[in-house]
């Protein structure tokens, strides 16, 4: 067995490391330039949701699985639209902060993945 804060600096480095590569595919890759579309009516979208808190939506809702019998859910799930969308807090997106969540979320996974080999494999394997 090997303890967890003898795997201190592989945890680190491969948080460095996850982090460095995943920065770079983010930005050298072109495969999320078209995750997202712009909305015909962007004005009038945002003048219509301008007053929802933070969070997660869904349209059309359903807060109980017995509701997907409604004739009425069902016509307003048929004619759409169907959607999931995140409103978040005004202000223009801290890149700094999300960054640094990012690598403390890479340096929580290198803990958990160190502490199961650590536990896992005997010293020296």
């Amino acid at each position: 067995m090997v303890t967890l804060s003898a795997l201190w600096l592989p945890i680190v480095l491969s948080a460095v490391g996850v982090f460095i590569t995943s920065a770079l595919v983010w930005m050298v890759l072109p495969h999320h330039k078209s995750d997202f579309k712009a909305l015909p009516n962007e004005d009038g979208v945002r003048a219509a949701l301008g007053s929802l808190a933070p969070g997660v939506y869904n349209v059309p809702h359903v807060a109980d699985p017995k509701m997907m019998e409604d004739p009425e859910l069902q016509r307003r799930f048929n004619e759409g639209p169907v959607g999931f969308f995140t409103v978040l807090p005004n202000g223009v997106p801290s890149m700094g902060k999300s960054l640094g969540q990012t690598f403390v979320f890479y340096l929580v996974v290198g803990v958990m993945i160190a502490y199961v080999t650590g536990r896992s494999l005997p010293a020296g394997a």
